[in-house]
C-alpha cells in the first residue's frame, strides 16, 4: 500500500511537471507574436503622435506666421491712423476758417445783392440815354441779366460778374468801329440800311443804293438826314468798319463834346 501511495505520488508529480512544460513550450511559442503585436502597436501610436506633432507644429507656424502678418497690419492701421489725425486735425481748423469766412460771405452778399441791383438801374438808364445802335442785342442783354437776379441756381458771384461783362462790353463799345444792317424810317418809309457806328462820337446809317445818307441827333434824338457830298465818306467809313479798305481820315458830322458841368 506504501509503495502503491508513492507510485501515485510520483505519477502526479510527473504529470504536474509536464503540464507545466507544455504550458511553459505554448507560452513559449506565444511570446513573439505577442511582442511583434506590441511592436507594431507602439510604432502606429509613435507614427500617430508623430503625425499630431507635425500637425501642430505646422499650426503653430501658420499661427505665427498669421501674428506676424496681423502685426503688420496693426502697425500699418497705427501709422495710418496718425496720419489721419494729423489730416483731421487740419480738416476741422479749415472748417473753422471757412466758417468763419462764410459768415463774411453772408454779409457780404447782402451788400452786393443791392449793389447789383443798383448797377443795373443805371446801365439801363445809360443804354437808355445812349446812342440807339444794336438796341434789340444791348436790351436783350439787360433782360437776361434781370431774369437772372431772381434764379437761385447762379451764385452771387456768379450774378456780379455777369453784370460787370455787361459793363465792360458797353465799354469797349465807346472804342471800336462797326457796321451792321438794321431797318430804318427814311423819306418816311422803311428803308434797309448799313449803321457805321465809330465809338460813341458818331452814328451814322446809308442805304443800300449808298444815295440817302444820315446821323443820330442826340440833342433832338432822331435820325437827321446829310447833304449827298457826305455819301462817299459814309461809304468809305462802312469799308473801313467792315475791313475792306485801309483806315483812312473821314469827313462825317460829329457831336460837338459838352461843357462839363
Amino acid at each position: 500500500m506504501k509503495k502503491q501511495r508513492l507510485k501515485t505520488v510520483a505519477e502526479s508529480i510527473v504529470l504536474a511537471a509536464t503540464c507545466a512544460l507544455l504550458v511553459n513550450v505554448a507560452m513559449a511559442q506565444q511570446t513573439p507574436d505577442a511582442v511583434l503585436q506590441t511592436g507594431e502597436a507602439k510604432i502606429s501610436a509613435a507614427q500617430d503622435s508623430q503625425e499630431r506633432i507635425d500637425n501642430l507644429a505646422e499650426e503653430a507656424a501658420d499661427i505665427e506666421r498669421e501674428f506676424k502678418i496681423q502685426n503688420k497690419q496693426i502697425e500699418d492701421l497705427r501709422v495710418f491712423n496718425e496720419q489721419m489725425e494729423k489730416q483731421i486735425a487740419r480738416q476741422q481748423e479749415a472748417i473753422v476758417d471757412l466758417e468763419s469766412s462764410l459768415e463774411k460771405v453772408t454779409v457780404i452778399e447782402r451788400q452786393i445783392q443791392p449793389l447789383i441791383f443798383r448797377m443795373l438801374d443805371g446801365l439801363e438808364q445809360f443804354v437808355a440815354l445812349d446812342k440807339p445802335f444794336l438796341m434789340q442785342e444791348r436790351k436783350e442783354r439787360l433782360s437776361m441779366l434781370r431774369a437772372n437776379q431772381d434764379r437761385g441756381d447762379i451764385t452771387v458771384s456768379e450774378k456780379f460778374r455777369q453784370v460787370l461783362d455787361a459793363y465792360k462790353i458797353e465799354s469797349s463799345y465807346g472804342t471800336s468801329v462797326d457796321a451792321y444792317k438794321s431797318t430804318l424810317r427814311v423819306d418816311n418809309q422803311a428803308r434797309e440800311v448799313s449803321i457805321l457806328r465809330i465809338g460813341r462820337i458818331a452814328l451814322l446809317y446809308q442805304t443800300t443804293d449808298a444815295k440817302s445818307s444820315g446821323y443820330w441827333d442826340p440833342t433832338k434824338r432822331e435820325w437827321i438826314a446829310l447833304d449827298s457830298s457826305y455819301n462817299a465818306q459814309v461809304l468809305k467809313g462802312l469799308r473801313i468798319a467792315r475791313d475792306q479798305t485801309a483806315s483812312d481820315i473821314m469827313v462825317l458830322p460829329v457831336q460837338a463834346p459838352e461843357v462839363a458841368r
